[in-house]
């Protein structure tokens, strides 16, 4: 019996032994399996990762001039700008646009034979959603109340300013986010800074005086320093004596005019900008002043240091042209500067 036994020992020894070898090679064939379908699990979400959609990596998000935050799938390549003011910034990086304001100025010939959507008063919002634009540029306080009009028609639209230099430095950066050109627009500011900074090294180091008169066919006003030459007169350190007054309730940018408080005030100079015709308001300007013994008081106009400003420099934005505007300024202040 015992030799049976061991036999019966043996053979369940062996058993058993064979039994744990077959396990441990279950388990590890197990484990090859679960760990080569946790790294392709690995490798699918790493793949995952890196395909995302490029409309999603490529997203741009701005704040336009509204504080409306404006975010865009892509570089868009059919913008509709609704002011002339930034067909030239826009040009300059190189946009791409699908139609325009009329402008009597400031057209390139790059941009003049797109289609016209109305002018920057009256825009005609069927034209702009005809052009199908993947971009809609709005001026603040001129045309941003369509602003609507476009998102109900799944456009995007930002609101931008270019009355002040800070404003225009603004809008260069947000063009050259939006546009994918940040680096040349960093480049455009720099070289206004630097050209502004050549045209004060020329001036003395002083302050002149200044009053701003804005004249049209029916009133006149005071620019203040939010205006585009009162912010070239704060670039060429001039004292604006309108600084600090009440602006008007419709309008920010500007004071209300009296002959009494410019008298007192005595100013250096006297800059006038004008809105319609130039020849006619500058005439019907130039007879009151020297029908008025009030006016004839004042150094400034015997002197003979009163000036019009050109209206494209200083009635619709330079833009990129800040730096021609704020020569121009300094220029009739001090002409034997810049011979």
């Amino acid at each position: 019996m015992r030799p049976l036994c061991r036999i019966a020992n043996c053979a369940f020894i062996k058993i058993l032994i064979l039994r744990d070898t077959a396990m441990k090679k279950y388990l590890f064939i197990t484990g090859l399996i679960l760990l080569t379908a946790l790294l392709f699990a690995l490798a699918g979400c790493g793949s995952s990762k890196n395909s995302m959609p490029k409309d999603t990596a490529a997203r741009i998000t701005v704040t336009d001039d509204n504080g409306r935050t404006v975010s865009l799938k892509d570089v868009p390549k059919k913008i509709v700008p609704l002011s002339a003011s930034f067909l030239e910034p826009l040009e300059k990086l190189d946009a791409g646009l699908a139609a325009r304001v009329a402008a009597k100025t400031g057209i390139s010939e790059k941009y003049k034979a797109l289609p016209e959507v109305g002018n920057v008063y009256n825009v005609n919002i069927e034209k702009v959603i005809a052009a199908q634009p993947d971009l809609v540029i709005c001026y603040k306080d001129m045309n941003d109340k369509f602003v609507h009009n476009f998102e109900e028609n799944n456009i995007p639209v930002i609101v931008l300013e270019m009355r002040t230099y800070a404003q225009v430095k603004n809008t260069v950066s947000v063009l050259g986010k939006i546009t994918g050109n940040e680096a040349k627009a960093e480049e455009l500011n720099k070289d206004m800074d630097e050209r502004i900074a050549a045209v004060r090294a020329k001036m003395p180091q002083e302050s002149k005086r200044i009053a701003i008169l804005h004249s049209t066919a029916q009133n006149v006003t005071v620019q203040l320093e939010g205006s585009i030459a009162g912010s070239t007169a704060q670039l060429l350190g001039f004292t604006n004596i309108a600084a600090g007054s009440m602006p008007l309730e419709n309008n920010s940018t500007a004071a209300p005019y009296s002959l009494e408080t410019l008298v007192a005030a005595n100013p250096d100079i006297i800059y006038i900008t004008s809105m319609g015709k130039l020849e006619t308001v500058q005439d019907a300007m130039l007879k009151s002043i020297s029908a008025s013994p009030a006016w004839q008081s004042m150094a400034a106009v015997r002197r003979g240091h009163v000036y019009f400003l050109p209206q494209e420099l200083f009635l619709l934005s330079p833009g990129i042209k800040y730096p021609q505007a704020a020569e121009y300024m300094a220029k009739l202040a001090y002409p034997e500067n810049f011979e």
